[in-house]
């Protein structure tokens, strides 16, 4: 986009350590000096099930714990968790827990996913797809002396791996509103993690008038990026192709758990649950055996932020596109489809990381921080990874409170 913008090109550098950092960069985080609690809740976890089987039970929104307890008929004790996990048939629990509106999963081999139907149509995607959805002129970049500089993004994605999506355009200038409805839970750290370079505000997609104020917004957006499982928002009448007559030149992003296609397309999910049902959780236990035996998740949320950055770079793609030939563009990607990707990349015998630290010096993490001040207190965090020439990046816009703003666009960055 800034070759589009100029005519040049920029030299561009990666610190692959601070890269392998922002793939946990949460973990890293400082409120007024103190670290920043991870929320994660205890009952969260892998359990034993009959027959030599495990079962991952993903609690951290209420929402899902509130299922899982339900199924399970017990109270929020974990040793009690525990106790009714194991009488259960774990892909009988599986299907259990997703009826109910949970998310969990049965941990799977890697052999027993790639047979699954799920596995199978995964398997048939590409990594990601940038696909032309409608016709519109090509539209020159906005002025500005950033490489996405008055470029609008709207933000309506929860969790990581979406948010870190808005976060790393919003580094290179967007100007990106994060909407989310004040009934749905959050988890407050991860806001802090990915809200850098954001504003925030409250819609309710429920109500008429302010879906209608989300339609004002998307007719001057360039980007909308949505975590919603696939149909969810097509109901709302905010599809790709209702979005595409809207806004004539839009880029929609769209990120689901298991894609777009198979019997799991609109089966809810996240990193941890991608992990257990598709093979890594098992062969993580059996590579890398931690304190107990057993199913290990990866040390960081490789698969969560690694699908945000490969959605940044397809809305990146879909702009540069729509700059020289126009058109509404349509991005897929998947957490299922990034985790396959990881594992094609091969994985590492603890045998050869004898002589790797587990943990980034102080004097590496100093260097690769930043502190900015939020309405929350004093935020010390990772900054952005990448290097360029000649627009370094940065956010603009400190982290704020989820629905801190108006629904309303500021004037368009220069």
């Amino acid at each position: 986009l800034w070759d589009l913008r100029t005519g040049r090109r920029q030299e561009i550098a990666v610190d692959t350590r601070q890269a392998t950092a922002s793939l946990r960069s949460g973990h890293y985080m400082q409120m007024d000096g103190a670290p920043v609690s991870s929320d994660r809740n205890p009952m969260m976890g892998v359990y034993p099930a009959m027959n030599g089987r495990w079962s991952y039970l993903h609690c951290n929104f209420p929402n899902h714990r509130a299922a899982a307890l339900s199924v399970l008929g017990v109270e929020e004790d974990r040793e009690a968790m525990a106790r009714a996990v194991a009488k259960w048939d774990a892909l009988e629990l599986e299907e259990a827990i997703i009826a109910a509106n949970g998310a969990g999963g049965m941990v799977r081999t890697m052999a027993e996913w790639a047979q699954h139907p799920q596995g199978v149509a995964v398997a048939s995607l590409p990594l990601l797809e940038i696909v032309k959805i409608g016709d519109s002129p090509s539209e020159k970049l906005p002025d500005g002396d950033r490489p996405l500089s008055g470029i609008r993004v709207l933000d309506l994605t929860r969790v990581l791996a979406g948010p870190t999506c808005a976060r790393t355009l919003a580094e290179h200038g967007a100007d990106v509103l994060k909407v989310t409805g004040a009934h749905l839970p959050s988890i407050g750290h991860q806001e802090y993690d990915t809200g850098h370079g954001k504003l925030s505000t409250h819609l309710d997609l429920r109500e008429p008038d302010d879906l209608e104020i989300m339609r004002g917004l998307v007719r001057e957006a360039d980007v909308f990026s949505q975590g919603y499982r696939p149909g969810t928002l097509a109901k709302r009448g905010l599809s790709p192709e209702a979005l595409a007559e809207i806004r004539p030149g839009i880029v929609y992003v769209s990120l689901s758990a298991f894609s777009h296609v198979g019997p799991w397309a609109s089966r809810r999910g996240f990193d941890t649950v991608v992990q257990t049902v598709s093979g890594i959780t098992n062969r993580q236990g059996e590579l890398f055996i931690g304190d107990s035996p057993g199913p290990q998740f990866y040390p960081v949320s490789a698969i969560d932020y690694l699908t945000g950055y490969l959605m940044a770079f397809g809305a990146l793609v879909a702009l540069a596109r729509r700059t020289t030939e126009g058109g509404s563009w349509l991005v897929r990607v998947s957490l299922a489809q990034i985790g396959r990707w990881l594992v094609e990349r091969g994985q590492t015998p603890e045998t050869k990381l004898h002589d790797i630290p587990e943990q980034f010096t102080p004097e590496e993490l100093k260097r690769w921080s930043m502190t900015s001040d939020t309405p929350m207190g004093k935020l010390g965090h990772l900054g952005p990874v990448v290097r360029l020439s000649e627009t370094p990046p940065h956010w603009s816009r400190t982290s704020v409170p989820l629905g801190y703003n108006e629904p309303v666009w500021p004037d368009r960055a220069k």
